[in-house]
């Protein structure tokens, strides 16, 4: 089966030229990292991407690594059923290590899968990024950020600025050589410049807080 590329993946290289050439600053990241672009993760459908979202809130990569692996452990061949999310209580899901919260946020989704209000990745593509945070976010628990790491990650927008993003506002500061942490207004402000590639620019952002 042909994988189609995202917008993401297919606009790269006109991308970076574009970062290049809007903010000088930009040439040193992008030069080291070869131009190698973010890896698109393809998960099965929002459902599981978004439950993989939640756990990863706020905590290492590594501790939630442990505790997603632990949580698919409850389903046979490691799918998340939301039938059965549903019927578990809290002390099962703390169990695998989540949070009171997290554990309320993952029950809240599996109640919109079951009623047949997360909709798929094909019926996502067809809104803008505006509709898919408004949609997502009446879900307990996901909030604008999380959405965006979707948008970015999941459906490959080239046009997503995370700005309360704490790396992306560290690596910002380093790329424009500030002496002072920029703030999410002041970041949204500036990085108009970026657009329409600011999901590539996070992305290279990120990476600055590496170098």
């Amino acid at each position: 089966m042909v994988i189609k590329k995202t917008p993401i993946e297919r606009d790269w290289k006109a991308a970076t030229q574009h970062l290049k050439r809007v903010e000088p600053g930009f040439h040193e990241v992008i030069k080291s990292q070869r131009g190698s672009p973010l890896e698109i993760q393809r998960s099965r459908s929002p459902f599981e991407a978004l439950i993989r979202s939640i756990i990863y809130q706020q905590i290492t990569g590594k501790a939630a690594a442990t505790i997603h692996q632990r949580f698919l452990d409850s389903f046979p061949r490691r799918r998340p059923i939301a039938e059965t999310i549903v019927k578990f209580d809290s002390k099962k899901l703390r169990s695998c290590g989540l949070s009171s919260n997290k554990a309320r946020a993952i029950i809240d989704l599996a109640k919109h899968r079951l009623r047949g209000d997360l909709p798929g990745f094909a019926a996502l593509n067809r809104l803008n990024n505006e509709s898919i945070i408004d949609k997502l976010t009446m879900i307990h628990g996901i909030g604008p950020w999380t959405v965006q790491m979707l948008m970015i990650f999941q459906l490959g927008r080239v046009d997503v600025l995370p700005s309360n993003d704490l790396g992306v506002c560290k690596g910002a500061t380093i790329i424009l050589g500030r002496k002072k942490m920029l703030r999410s207004k002041q970041l949204e402000k500036h990085a108009k410049r970026w657009a329409p590639y600011r999901s590539i620019a996070s992305w290279y952002c990120w990476r600055a807080t590496e170098l």
